[in-house]
């Protein structure tokens, strides 16, 4: 949407015959320390590599602790460059790193997080799900009460017709009891194991004949409904599901520079250790 205002708003202003200077669209200048300038570009990079505390603030307060942080740097610049300290082994070291990384970066970008087409992510969803265990669930409602004999009591109403629902508001001692003594759904694992296998042993419709005893006291449990259990929806793990493309994606991008360049580690405990880490990795399967 942003993308779309700025075109129309050129496009008006250029049928209205106005001009702006060329340089409105450069690299702005944001501020200057000494002979150095901070420019746009520069800012935006210094907003993107603030520390996780830092990036949780507000744009606003974002963008000063991004110049905040850009001027510290301009201002010691040049006593560094003063001393030499750009000509040093060690700074050598450290930039051709940095290089490297960014580099490496660019390249994961272009290739790997760029790469990636929302047609992959739902495709590689539906193979997820097709692989997932069928569970069963039940959506199930119940009467908590605290004596066996008062459970008898509710199975014997509910014998003669009296309303589930109805009962749970007037008898149970669950907070669920406005709700009709209403669970929701739920698979197995959820539950003490007492009421779980009640639960699950229940046809669809069906209400237990013997109280239930548990921890908490003495249940009637209503099986209102069973299924198989849904998977979670696409729009809620497609951020999940896209991270698992792109490790797939990166792992393959790695496999192949390693067949085609030679890597050689000198230090043979060094070089046994990186072996074993390497075929563990390439042992697990494909995903």
């Amino acid at each position: 949407m942003l993308r779309y205002n700025r075109i129309a708003a050129a496009v008006i202003v250029a049928g209205l015959g106005l001009h702006f200077p060329a340089f409105a669209q450069e690299d702005a200048v944001v501020a200057t320390v000494g002979d150095l300038e901070i420019r746009q570009s520069e800012l935006d990079l210094a907003m993107s590599n603030l520390d996780s505390q830092l990036a949780q603030l507000p744009d606003e307060q974002k963008k000063v602790a991004a110049l905040s942080s850009a001027i510290e740097v301009k201002l010691l610049v040049e006593g560094a460059t003063a001393e030499g300290l750009d000509k040093t082994d060690d700074f050598k070291k450290r930039l051709n790193f940095i290089s490297d990384r960014e580099l490496h970066n660019a390249y994961f970008r272009k290739h790997v997080a760029d790469a990636i087409t929302d047609a992959e992510v739902k495709a590689r969803y539906d193979k997820e799900v097709a692989a997932l265990p069928k569970e069963e669930e039940v959506k199930a409602a119940h009467i908590l009460v605290a004596t066996e004999e008062e459970a008898k009591d509710v199975i014997k109403q509910l014998d003669s017709g009296k309303d589930f629902a109805e009962l749970a508001k007037e008898k149970s001692t669950d907070s669920n009891k406005d709700d009709g003594g209403d669970l929701g759904w739920f698979g197995k694992g959820r539950m003490v194991p007492e009421f779980e296998e009640a639960a699950f042993k229940l046809e669809k419709g069906a209400y237990t004949k013997e109280p239930v005893k548990s921890q908490f006291g003495f249940h009637v449990i209503k099986v209102e409904d069973k299924r198989i259990s849904p998977p979670p929806a696409f729009e809620q793990v497609e951020p999940q599901v896209r991270q698992l493309v792109m490790r797939d994606k990166y792992m393959d991008l790695i496999k192949k520079a390693k067949a085609e360049q030679k890597v050689d580690i000198k230090d043979e405990t060094l070089r046994k250790e990186y072996d074993e880490v390497n075929k563990a990795q390439d042992a697990q399967p494909q995903q």
